[in-house]
């Protein structure tokens, strides 16, 4: 067994290659764009739905329009990028994928976090989200870096 994999350094050479960060920048604000897409398009058949559900509860499922844009969006970010793939569609059709540092698969649980961590980020931060990937090691986010996670180009 390796020496680094005994004293618990589990670094993926393939993570340190600059070529797998090339790019990443823009196709993460691509990829983010496309997804978004993608998730209003999805809250259609789920508001038809509420909208139903409302009239057969006489106005009471009408209470779910209020959590329906995140609750769509936590559902996608569960079995997209806490999937196989470890990428949303968006992430997958501009060549990026999110991976962790230890090696371990992302899991549905740290996708949602992560997402989450972004969305606050934007709320609370909005420059820094992108300024951070400017100076940071990897090109990684504010999110990524408190999460131990970094966005690679999946086709390197």
């Amino acid at each position: 067994m390796n020496e680094r994999v005994l004293n618990g350094d589990v670094s993926n050479s393939r993570l340190d290659d600059v070529r797998a960060y090339q790019g990443v920048r823009t196709r993460r604000v691509f990829a983010f764009i496309m997804d978004y897409m993608i998730v209003l398009l999805l809250m259609v058949p789920v508001a038809i739905l509420v909208f139903l559900l409302g009239l057969l509860t006489f106005g009471i499922g009408w209470q779910l329009f209020g959590i329906l844009g995140p609750a769509v969006a936590v559902i996608y970010v569960w079995n997209t990028l806490g999937g196989r793939n470890q990428a949303t569609l968006g992430m997958r059709a501009m060549g990026v994928r999110l991976e962790r540092l230890d090696g371990r698969p992302v899991d549905g649980i740290l996708a949602v976090v992560h997402s989450v961590l972004f969305w606050a980020g934007n709320v609370l931060l909005t420059p820094l989200i992108l300024l951070v990937t400017l100076f940071a090691d990897r090109k990684r986010a504010l999110h990524d870096l408190l999460l131990g996670t970094v966005v690679v180009r999946s086709d390197r």
